[in-house]
């Protein structure tokens, strides 16, 4: 695989570079159009998604240098070489959602039905991102003979890239079909929280490249249970939740009127 696109002039267009631009403009068109259904003015969509971009780019490279900072630590000025390749998902999550609390702070947005929002369009973002991978030749599986097998340097290997961006495709289906739905505020952030772990738990079995261990696990595994603990946690807490929030302002009501 050449993870060069093209050149303008002697400047190689990597596609990993140019397929993570690809997923941001696919979110940000996935959260105008269900924005507008939703009445949600084009303005607070532009704005949500700079927040959300920001915070996923500087966090996913911020995880990714400190995973590998003794290249980064000889090599300085590579820091900033995104074009390249070099994003943990994670870090990217972890930064997009701290960015958008602040966000739904800052804009006195209710934070659940915000992150229900926001969580409809990244399986379709990371699918896009994962077949970025495939064509940069990175995040590469492990020896194979299946017959969908793809050559890396001339040794056949899953393609584990193509596999999480099917996972994700489907994930994306499911997020946005439940989203139609209406179910309570901030079960649907829970529930890709539980369900794209299940999918990274079970790609990472597959991958070949260097992968960082804890406790038999790759830390990527270690990290999706993490996720699905507290997924679960608000899945079950949410409604518990809810029902308090409600009992106050009910109580609150019958205490004026009286």
């Amino acid at each position: 695989m050449n993870p060069v696109c093209f050149h303008i002039g002697q400047r190689p267009i990597y596609w990993y570079g140019l397929m993570v631009a690809t997923a941001f403009i696919a979110c940000m068109a996935h959260l105008t159009w269900l924005g507008k259904k939703e009445g949600r003015p084009a303005a607070f969509v532009s704005d949500l998604g700079c927040w959300i971009i920001i915070g996923a780019i500087v966090g996913a490279r911020l995880a990714y240098v400190l995973a590998n900072w003794p290249a980064f630590a000889a090599a300085p000025g590579m820091i900033l070489r995104l074009d390249q390749g070099g994003l943990i998902y994670y870090g990217g999550f972890v930064g997009a959602v701290l960015l958008g609390i602040v966000y739904a702070r800052v804009k006195r947005e209710p934070l659940w039905p915000l992150a229900d929002f926001v969580a409809t369009a990244l399986p379709l973002g990371h699918a896009i991102g994962r077949i970025g991978c495939f064509l940069n030749g990175c995040c590469y599986g492990s020896l194979t003979a299946v017959p969908w097998g793809v050559s890396v340097d001339g040794i056949l290997r899953h393609p584990v890239q193509l596999y999480e961006a099917a996972g994700n495709l489907i994930l994306y289906t499911l997020m946005l079909f439940l989203y139609r739905r209406r179910p309570r505020d901030g079960r649907l952030f829970a529930l890709y929280l539980i369900l794209y772990p299940l999918i990274r738990l079970g790609v990472e079995y597959f991958r070949g490249d260097d992968r960082l261990r804890w406790l038999g696990l790759t830390l990527a595994q270690d990290l999706s249970l993490v996720f699905m603990l507290i997924g679960l946690g608000l899945w079950f807490l949410l409604p518990r939740r809810a029902a308090s929030a409600s009992g106050v302002s009910i109580k609150a009501m019958n205490t004026h009127d009286h």
